[in-house]
């Protein structure tokens, strides 16, 4: 086994950029979001997703509090959460660039009226239970509706700040 060169540092604002790095080495799933709104169907790319009980069946996220598109999701009663397949890349980036990218397609609604995606290895159909201060970030706690998960397909992941796939064989 060779030696692999370790670089340790203290957190501040002066190395946010080196934290970064360090969160980017745990590979992360991709997910869009989905709300409701006035304005018609909001969508944010979020990384920051994890299950949280399965009893209640509950899930977190955490959007970024700087975004434009953050009033939108703290307001939010309803929303889903879809986990994002390798070949669904080209929502990620429509997404990423365009709070708004999603108007437009075809898509389906659920029960409480959000906006949601087909084809994603798994969604869940959430309802607000709480909003925690998270620093830069909110950490949004929901409730599972509905989930739904689809058998095959490889998943769409972040690693060190790069798209890519994971594969489940």
């Amino acid at each position: 086994m060779s030696k692999q060169t370790q670089r340790a540092f203290v957190p501040d604002e002066s190395n946010t950029r080196l934290l970064r790095d360090a969160f980017g080495r745990f590979a992360t799933g991709v997910t869009i979001v989905t709300a409701q709104t006035p304005e018609g169907v909001v969508a944010i790319t979020a990384s920051s997703f994890s299950s949280v009980s399965l009893t209640p069946a509950m899930v977190l996220w955490s959007p970024d509090r700087n975004s434009r598109r953050f009033p939108y999701f703290e307001r939010a009663e309803h929303y889903a959460i879809h986990v994002l397949a390798a070949d669904q890349e080209d929502l990620c980036f429509k997404v990423a660039k365009d709070a708004g990218g999603l108007r437009g397609l075809d898509l389906g609604q659920n029960a409480e009226g959000v906006p949601v995606l087909e084809g994603c290895l798994a969604r869940f159909e959430c309802t607000r239970r709480a909003v925690y201060d998270g620093g830069d970030h909110a950490i949004v706690l929901g409730v599972v509706n509905r989930a739904e998960m689809r058998e095959e397909g490889e998943a769409l992941a972040f690693f060190k700040g790069q798209l890519g796939r994971i594969c489940a064989h």
